[in-house]
């Protein structure tokens, strides 16, 4: 019951998740409702999305989730909503994100790294996260050092942008639709308390 009669195939789940059917604009109308119905403040819920879109920026790849909620928690915000921010960080835009904070991180230690565009960032977080679980610190120092270093200093700055890009924006407009929901849930409540006149 309440239930698809036909399941997605695994291809089309996958095709939803980078590409959905509704369409980018209405998932992100979709995305900012349900962030904005989550209970607590207009700062909690603002700054918790920011969390998470900032966390999204650092080459922590699997830990997305754990650092935003934590972060969350630390300047008191909120931990759900900082959970669906990492939604920033995806298929399409980590290629984008990587090349963008490694380059920042090159220009800021003012290094000859190597060309973003012959580095598979992908492999190389992959690996690293690896070798950081069987602390393989000769590997993060001579393999993945010279591209995973300049990206944790890059991320930095970049992430700390982001947050603001997020917050700012998101915290009026957050305000404004609890304002409405409030407001609305109050007229239909005062409506459903009148009582028939009698004829």
């Amino acid at each position: 019951m309440f239930q698809r009669r036909d399941k997605p195939s695994i291809f089309q789940r996958l095709r939803q998740f980078v590409w959905p059917s509704s369409g980018w604009h209405r998932s992100t109308r979709y995305v900012f409702h349900r962030v904005a119905r989550i209970p607590g403040s207009a700062y909690s819920l603002a700054a918790g999305f920011a969390c998470g879109a900032a966390i999204s920026f650092t080459p922590f790849i699997g830990l997305h989730f754990v650092l935003s909620m934590a972060l969350a928690y630390v300047i008191r915000a909120n931990v759900l909503a900082s959970a669906i921010g990492t939604a920033v960080g995806n298929p399409w835009t980590f290629p984008f994100i990587w090349v963008g904070v490694y380059n920042v991180g090159t220009w800021i230690l003012r290094a000859d790294g190597v060309d973003a565009k012959q580095v598979d960032f992908l492999d190389v977080l992959t690996e690293s996260m690896e070798a950081m679980h069987r602390l393989d610190f000769e590997f993060l120092a001579e393999t993945s050092g010279p591209v995973l270093l300049p990206m944790l200093v890059g991320c930095v700055p970049v992430a700390i942008v982001v947050w603001l890009l997020f917050y700012f924006p998101l915290m009026p407009m957050i305000s404004k639709y609890q304002a409405a929901r409030h407001h609305r849930r109050t007229r239909k409540f005062q409506n459903s308390q009148k009582k028939p006149e009698n004829p």
